[in-house]
């Protein structure tokens, strides 16, 4: 009954942000025309950004989402994780959801909305292919779910990846010899699961034993979640100025490209939200395999599409275009998580 109580506690445990939390939606949007701003009038800006490279992962883009992830994994406890293993459910709900589910109908869909453009078609399929491991624990975060829970999920997706990646791909593309990014999937899961789940271990508890429980909760958890805002929304104007001569001078075909990618991720929220609430789980699971399982890992798609047709195709295009949607869409499932978890679990318990 304790622990049970305890770990109540943890899940709940307050993560208030204060006026970032409360106007974020207003923050992100106001970077993201910023973003589009600077790549439309100072487009040297995202070229240089983008040149900074290691591994095909952008050197800039990855220290900002270390600094979003450290605070997602800081509170996670041992215990929490190995509770979490105990319940393997969500884990097999979300990998059927990232690895069956959403190439198939990526697919589809690009094909019906996208016919005619087979660069573009295997652009957004490459991004349908690819779960996120990466800034999908900040909206978990966020939206207040398992964090030991969708640190599981993350890690065995990104496992996965080096397995699945390739056969998928050739199957839905009809493609042979697909290229792995392996250099970028091993710096991915060092940057965004092994050092910020070290970092926030180690210094949990070096903050703990001098600080107290208290001082770490309290003064610095919260500090460090401010931080976390901060990267997110200067993360946004990196990646838009990206893009921001493609979207602002051709509108139409960005919203061309978007299609299948929007009605992708409506697809995968409308099936996996309202099957963790059928299925009797607890809220914090349930967003957790929602969100994994309408997110992508862009950055690998980008860097197979860029392989296989060039950097300049419209591979590489929809592979860019696609993750840009994705922030404001994520917003929208943390907001609508957050305003519908008290219907969870559908069984109370008396």
């Amino acid at each position: 009954m304790k622990t049970e109580k305890n770990q109540a506690e943890h899940v709940n445990q307050e993560r208030s942000l204060g006026m970032w939390e409360k106007y974020l939606t207003l923050w992100i949007a106001i970077c993201i025309v910023v973003g589009l701003l600077v790549g439309r009038f100072f487009p040297a800006f995202g070229e240089f950004m983008d040149s900074l490279k290691f591994a095909n992962l952008s050197i800039p883009i990855g220290i900002l989402l270390f600094f979003m992830m450290y605070p997602t994994v800081l509170g996670i406890r041992f215990s929490d994780i190995k509770m979490a293993s105990k319940n393997p459910k969500p884990l097999f709900v979300t990998l059927f959801a990232n690895w069956v589910v959403a190439p198939l109908i990526m697919t589809v869909y690009a094909n019906i909305f996208l016919a005619g453009n087979p660069q573009y078609i295997a652009g957004v399929i490459l991004l349908g292919l690819s779960p996120c491991t990466a800034m999908v624990m900040w909206w978990m975060y966020l939206a207040k779910g398992d964090m030991a829970q969708g640190l599981i999920n993350t890690a065995i997706n990104a496992m996965l990846m080096l397995i699945l990646y390739a056969p998928l791909a050739a199957l839905y593309l009809g493609v042979s010899s697909i290229p792995v990014p392996w250099d970028l999937i091993a710096v991915s899961v060092l940057a965004f699961i092994a050092l910020p789940v070290a970092s926030g271990a180690l210094s949990r508890r070096w903050i703990i034993h001098r600080k107290g429980e208290g001082w770490f909760q309290n003064v610095y958890t919260a500090a460090v979640g401010k931080v976390s805002i901060v990267a997110l929304l200067i993360t946004l104007i990196v990646l838009f100025s990206f893009a921001g001569q493609t979207i602002l001078n051709d509108p139409l075909l960005v919203g061309y490209i978007a299609v299948p990618n929007l009605l992708h991720y409506v697809t995968m929220i409308a099936w996996t939200y309202p099957l963790g609430y059928f299925l009797g789980w607890k809220y914090e699971s349930a967003i957790d395999t929602t969100l994994i399982g309408s997110s992508s890992h862009f950055e690998v798609a980008i860097a197979v599409a860029v392989t296989l047709y060039g950097i300049g195709s419209g591979a590489a295009l929809a592979t860019v275009i696609g993750p840009l949607f994705e922030v404001p869409l994520m917003l929208s499932l943390v907001k609508l998580g957050l305003r519908t978890r008290k219907y969870f679990p559908r069984k109370k318990k008396i």
